[in-house]
């Protein structure tokens, strides 16, 4: 892993997360500046997993083990899309809220990914 594109990807989903709460405050729907911010956080996570696979093909092992490292990576990449997904169906302040909470999510799996391949130390 490469823990400053972990940092980078957990911060900018917490940047994201921000955004799509003030939105929420302000009675707001996701709207089409969301989804660009949405693009570019899920844009981001998709570059983590394949260095991820990169790492992992060229001998880089997991401490936690490569089966929940998989797991883990192929759930960051995905949370922020579902949830923007929803927010569609959800055209009120409450899809906006939906967001914020898929890019905390992703911002917490962050985490989890550097303590999940030996704790920053690789």
């Amino acid at each position: 892993m490469i823990d400053a594109l972990t940092w980078v990807v957990g911060l900018a989903a917490l940047a994201l997360a921000l955004w799509c709460g003030y939105a929420t405050l302000r009675d707001q729907p996701t709207k089409d500046w969301h989804f660009a911010g949405m693009a570019v956080v899920s844009l981001l996570a998709l570059v983590q997993l394949v260095v991820a696979f990169v790492r992992l093909g060229g001998g880089g092992s997991p401490a936690d083990g490569t089966a929940i490292f998989v797991a883990y990576q192929l759930g960051a990449v995905a949370a922020v899309p579902a949830t923007g997904f929803l927010s569609l169906s959800e055209r009120t302040r409450w899809g906006s809220a939906t967001v914020a909470a898929g890019a905390i999510v992703l911002a917490v799996l962050e985490v989890r990914l550097i303590d999940i391949w030996g704790g920053g130390h690789g």
